[in-house]
Order: structure tokens, then C-alpha cells, then sequence
């Protein structure tokens, strides 16, 4: 738990308290004198007796009892502050704004951990160090600016770079976005974003926390501590909407299998994020208008109205919400004819609703009205009113926040005019308290990825049964590498996958002799060669024995060959299942579209282990060749049902067996009646 001193002290001191509010020990002292802090606040520098009107010590030896200290004094003066405080004047919260630790060099890691030691000792709470600070709703310990607009419904902010939080608080507030608490965690020496998020998980109380959690981060330091408390927090009524950084193709690594190529680390954290609910953004005016839509009702449905007095922005705003799966529904019928005689003439309620550029704050609340009672196949409204210079907007602005406090149906305000009528949207969002959606494909976009963003999955579902001493057998006997055919052929059928049934062969002999025995046509592949399609390693439809003798020996020269595969020729839909064990997040299971193309078209959904049959089943419907699976031009269908339940069992094999370092079934061939494993390859890292 969070020490309560950290999170509402009733004293604080800052130590490098300074009267230069150009640097972080002045500007912090002006900030937490600003607020509403209503306790005592003291002062540490030894060269000066008063600082910003407060009484100055010289050495925090010199202090009396005090809750929190916020340090801004050089790196190697931290320990020995902190030690003194944490063990003699009682001091359970600590913000330590100074750089120059772990994030700096070896020495001063040193020093990070003697603080966190000290300040473990006495069940105390550390945010920092190499941090902007802190601030809730009791007081502000952050050095930086803008201070944002505090209140207990307004956005928990929880961020690993202090400089890109001011970014988004400036963006944030700017459109009109308030703050409940941010946590600038810096080094996250102690506490780190996981930690915050288990303090407000197991603290959340559903009338006065927060209900929206904004993050940014540069690394997943916790995976499953985070999928276990962002869906938990999700679960029990918030929204969380986060930035993962580092996202580029140059952060991947080289991989032996289709599936190692595929399951980069980024590919993992869209996989935690989706697991749990999180809504992913990928830049800061997405993840401060993701949060701003969050603090409005929430949207039931696809079905958007867009009302508007200029065509142009309702026609982009169309585009971006149908392109991303949400629909803007043409309405007609009496009610829309109804409306059409209270609009100007030229106007039109097919939706978009355009009530012209002389359109009226009265017409603006009819349209309202009907949209609210009248046209069901509603389920929100996107008002685009701005000003071309003409006329002021106050009572467009006025009807705007009337309607929004008493319509069920959520209304978002795209306001783009913001210099024309700056003075009007000012007063919307200072005063009115609302949020203002600025660039309406911004806003569009930003809607559908939340509308498309699943609800948490189940940590509990049920998932399929496997025999768990097989596959340990198999395991416990490997060495770390590829494994052989018959292992692999094992622990498929351990885990209930189906597969081929194939024979290695090194003999010419012994390959005409399997021919003989199983008919035609057959399928001969290289035994050895990573990749075989590159190497002219693969034969299709072999149908007599002169072709047997020739392939064969063609087949055992080629480089890095030791055997030869044989096999029935099988029929049906290439798909592709793989896992790929990733540092820290475990296991994530691939899934797509199979055969030779995989690495070029990589239509291909991830999930993390365990991932359950109705998981995968919802990922399918995803992919971009979802008409494949179901079939086209004459093709058969993939059982799809079949194929969400491999998936699971794929997952189940790779958790009982953690030793798999990447697996790969590719192709697998898809019937309407079976899911069969052609080729595989497994790789054990203990």
C-alpha cells in the first residue's frame, strides 16, 4: 500500500527549498505554496534563513516531526537526507525531483537503492528519483507547469517521462480536460506505473475515485501485474487509455521461424493492452482525446448523428467514423421530414444534419431534441459548430451545454474555431467545465478505437485440457534446440492438435518403400533447412515412384538437409498458428493467414497466454482475411470453431511447457471438419 503520509500529509518540506523559481527546489516550493495544501510547510538550504516567506533549516537534522519531503538537492546528499528523515522525523512520503542515479551510471545507482532501502525500512512511499513530482487534489509537489485543473472526477495521469507529461497536460487542458491526480514516477526506484495502478485498483471506490486512467510509458516493467490490475480497474467501471513508446520496426529482433519474425515486443504489449482493455494510443493528441471522450456518458452503439452548420468537416468526420467500423445511418421517415420544417430551407436531415451557415441556436436545440427522442437508430451526436468570423456563438454554446446535461444520449462538442470565437469556447470550458473536441477526424478516430477496443478478458476462463505429463516428458528430456519430428509429433497429440503423419528417411530405398505403402499423391520435404520453400526444399502432388527416386536425391544435397519428410498430400486452407515466449509478458500466441506469404501480407492477431477458445474466436473475425476463413470463390470454408479451439490448445501446450522458446505450425490446413498441423517446428530454451 501507498504510505497515506505520500498521498495526504498534513506537513512538507522541501529540501533545496530556494527563492529562484527557475529552478526545480524554487519552483516546487511556489507550486505547493499555490495549492490548496492546508498543512505546514518548511524549508531546508543552509544559505538561507527564509525562502518564499517561509522559515529556512539549515540541516534537516533541524526539523521538527514532518509527513512528506520533497528533496531537490544534488544526487549524493539524497542517502543521507532521506535516511535522517525516514528514521528520526517520522517522514513516510518522498518525492525526489534530483537526477543523477540509475538512470545516470553505476555510482549512482548506488545511491538508489541506500534511499529505497531507508525509505523501505519505515514502510515508506518514494515517487522519483529523476522526476517532475507529484500532485493530487491535497497539494501540488511537482515542480513543472501548467499546474492542471484538479477535481476528484478529473483524470489519474500516470507517467514515466516528466517533459512529455507537461506536453499532454498542455494539450489536455487546453481543450478543457481536468486532472484528479498526476504521478510523474521517473525512475520508478520503488514505485513504478504497475505499482500506482495496484494503489488505485485496490483503493478504487466507485462514487469518489476517478473513473479514467491515462498513462504513458517507455517499458512494461510488470506485464502481468499490469494486465492483472489495468483489467481489474476496467472491470469494476474505469477506462484506461495508455502511449507505449518504442514502438518502431528497429526495435525488433531477428528470429529463426515465421513466428519469431513476427512476434516483436511491441506485438506483446498490443496484446497485454487488448487483454486487458486498455485503449492503445500512439501519440499525445490521440491519448488526451481518447480520455476526453472517456469523460463523457458512454457510447452504447455504432450509430453516430453529426450535426453541422458546414459541410466539409461533417463529410471528413463521416469518412473517419465509417472507415473505422462506426456508422452514420441515414435517417428519413415522418420525424425527418418533421424536422425539416423548422430548418431553413436548403437544409438536410439525412444525416449529416446540416442546418446551414445561418443555422440557429434554436435550430441547434431542435435537432437535439429529435436526435435524443425521436430518430432511434441514434446512439450519440457529434456537433460541428463553428464561426466563419461572421457572428458570435454564446447562445449556440449556451443551448450546446443545456442539451448536454440533460440528454441521455452522449453529445460531443467539435468546436474548431478557435480563434474566431476563442472568447466563447474559453467560457465553454472554464466556465461550463466542458471539454471541446477541436479536429473532428481526431475526435472520429479516436471514438471508433475506443468503441473497438474489447472489455477485459476473463483471467479464469476456461481453457482446453492437456496432458501435462506428456508433454513434461518431452521436455524434461530435451536439449535446448529444435526439436525432432517424433517429439513434436508427441506433444501435439499431448496437447490434441491435430497433425500429419509423416516419416523421416535417408535412404532412397526407404523412401520408394513408404511411397509404396501409404499410395499417392505425396508431399516430400527437407528435414533440416529452416526456411524449405527458399531452398527448393518442398515437392507437391508426387504421383508415381520415378519421382520418389529423383526428388529424393535431390532433395537429401540440398545444404543443412539430413533426412527427407514423406507424407500424404492433404487438402484445404493454409492458416498459421505460432507462439513465441517473450521476456517478462510470457507467451503470446499468433494466428492468421498461412503459407509462404505470412512475413509479407502478416495478417496475423496475437494474444497472450492463456487465451481461451472464445478469445481466439473474436481475434478471427479481425484478421483482414477473415473471408478466406469463411470461404470464397468456391473454396471451403475453415471450421472456425476448429480453429479457436487450436489456438487454445496451442496456448495450454505453451503454458505447460514454458521451455518453448518459439513454436511454429505453418501451414496448418483448415477443412470444415479439421484443423491438421502439415509442418512444425519447436524450440526449446531452458
Amino acid at each position: 500500500m501507498i504510505n497515506q503520509k505520500l498521498l495526504n500529509p498534513k506537513s512538507i518540506v522541501v529540501v533545496g527549498a530556494s527563492n529562484d523559481v527557475q529552478k526545480p527546489g524554487g519552483k516546487v516550493l511556489k507550486n505547493l505554496l499555490s495549492s490548496d495544501f492546508k498543512g505546514n510547510v518548511y524549508a531546508v538550504n543552509p544559505k538561507e534563513n527564509e525562502v518564499q516567506g517561509i522559515t529556512c533549516f539549515a540541516q534537516v537534522e533541524d526539523l521538527p516531526q514532518v509527513d512528506c519531503a520533497i528533496l531537490a538537492i544534488a544526487a549524493k546528499y539524497c542517502p543521507a537526507s532521506v535516511d535522517v528523515l525516514a528514521k528520526t522525523k517520522d517522514t513516510g512520503g518522498f518525492i525526489i525531483l534530483s537526477a543523477g542515479f540509475s538512470e545516470e551510471n553505476a555510482e549512482g545507482a548506488k545511491l538508489e537503492k541506500a534511499i529505497v532501502d531507508s525509505i523501505n525500512s519505515v514502510n515508506g512511499s518514494l515517487i522519483g528519483p529523476n522526476c517532475t513530482g507529484f500532485l493530487n487534489t491535497s497539494y501540488c509537489g511537482a515542480f513543472d507547469a501548467p499546474i492542471p485543473p484538479l477535481n476528484p472526477q478529473g483524470v489519474d495521469f500516470i507517467t514515466g517521462s516528466g517533459a512529455t507529461a507537461v506536453f499532454i497536460k498542455e494539450y489536455g487542458i487546453t481543450n478543457g480536460l481536468s486532472f484528479n491526480s498526476v504521478w510523474a514516477v521517473g525512475n520508478s526506484a520503488q514505485m513504478g506505473i504497475e505499482e500506482v495502478l495496484e494503489h488505485l485498483d485496490n483503493t478504487f471506490d466507485p462514487e469518489k475515485s476517478s473513473h479514467v486512467i491515462m498513462l504513458y510509458m517507455e517499458n512494461v516493467r510488470n506485464p502481468q501485474k499490469l494486465l492483472k490490475h489495468a483489467s481489474s480497474l476496467i472491470s469494476k467501471g474505469c477506462k484506461i487509455a495508455a502511449i507505449k513508446s518504442g514502438s518502431s520496426a528497429a526495435g525488433s529482433r531477428a528470429a529463426s521461424s515465421h513466428t519469431g519474425a513476427l512476434a516483436t515486443s511491441d506485438v506483446a504489449v498490443d496484446a497485454l493492452f487488448r487483454k486487458a482493455g486498455i485503449v492503445r494510443c500512439h501519440n499525445r493528441e490521440e491519448l488526451t482525446t481518447v480520455c476526453s471522450i472517456f469523460m463523457l456518458p458512454e457510447v452504447k452503439g455504432k450509430n453516430i448523428a453529426i450535426i453541422t452548420h458546414a459541410g466539409g468537416p461533417a463529410v471528413m468526420l463521416t469518412d473517419a467514423l465509417s472507415n473505422n467500423g462506426l456508422n452514420v445511418p441515414h435517417i428519413e421517415g415522418p420525424a425527418a421530414d418533421e424536422l425539416l420544417t423548422k430548418l431553413f430551407a436548403g437544409s438536410s436531415a439525412g444525416n449529416p444534419i446540416d442546418f446551414l451557415a445561418t443555422g440557429t441556436a434554436e435550430q441547434l436545440g431542435i435537432i437535439i431534441d429529435y436526435c435524443e427522442h425521436k430518430f432511434d437508430n441514434i446512439d450519440a451526436m457529434a456537433v460541428i459548430f463553428g464561426s466563419p468570423g461572421l457572428f458570435p456563438n454564446w447562445e449556440v454554446y449556451e443551448v450546446l451545454d443545456q442539451k448536454m446535461k440533460i440528454c441521455k444520449k452522449p453529445i460531443f462538442p467539435i468546436l474548431p474555431s478557435i480563434i474566431n470565437v476563442k472568447d466563447e469556447i474559453h467560457d465553454f470550458i472554464r466556465n461550463k467545465h466542458r471539454i471541446n473536441f477541436p479536429e473532428e477526424c481526431v475526435f472520429g478516430n479516436a471514438l471508433a478505437k475506443i468503441v473497438r477496443t474489447p472489455k477485459p478478458q476473463p483471467i479464469d476462463a476456461p481453457v482446453p485440457q492437456v496432458d501435462v505429463a506428456a508433454i513434461r516428458h518431452v521436455i524434461e528430456k530435451a536439449d535446448n534446440g529444435y526439436l525432432g519430428l517424433d517429439d513434436i509429433r508427441t506433444l501435439l497429440d499431448a496437447a490434441g492438435i491435430g497433425c500429419k503423419k509423416e516419416v523421416e528417411v535417408t535412404r532412397e530405398q526407404d523412401a520408394v518403400n513408404h511411397a509404396r505403402k501409404v499410395g499417392y499423391p505425396l508431399v516430400m520435404k527437407v528435414v533440416g533447412p529452416v526456411h524449405k520453400s527458399d531452398v527448393g526444399g518442398v515437392v507437391l502432388n508426387v504421383k508415381n515412384e520415378e519421382t520418389v527416386i529423383r526428388e529424393f536425391n535431390r532433395l537429401i544435397k540440398i545444404p543443412e538437409t539430413y533426412a527427407v519428410e514423406i507424407y500424404p498430400m492433404l487438402f484445404g486452407t493454409e492458416i498459421f498458428i505460432g507462439a513465441s515466449r517473450e521476456d517478462k509478458f510470457g507467451h503470446q500466441v499468433l494466428f492468421g493467414i498461412g503459407g509462404i506469404f505470412i512475413e509479407v501480407m502478416k495478417d496475423v492477431k496475437s494474444a497472450l497466454a492463456p487465451v481461451n477458445r472464445d478469445e481466439a474466436l473474436s481475434l478471427l473475425k479481425d484478421l483482414r482475411g477473415y473471408k478466406i476463413i469463411q470461404g470464397i470463390r468456391g473454396q471451403s470454408p475453415v471450421n472456425e470453431e476448429l480453429f479457436a479451439e487450436t489456438v487454445a490448445r496451442v496456448s495450454a501446450l505453451v503454458t505447460a511447457a514454458p521451455e518453448i522458446a518459439e513454436m511454429d505450425l505453418n501451414p496448418l490446413l483448415g477443412t470444415p471438419t479439421s484443423i491438421t498441423a502439415v509442418d512444425a517446428r519447436i524450440r526449446i530454451e531452458k
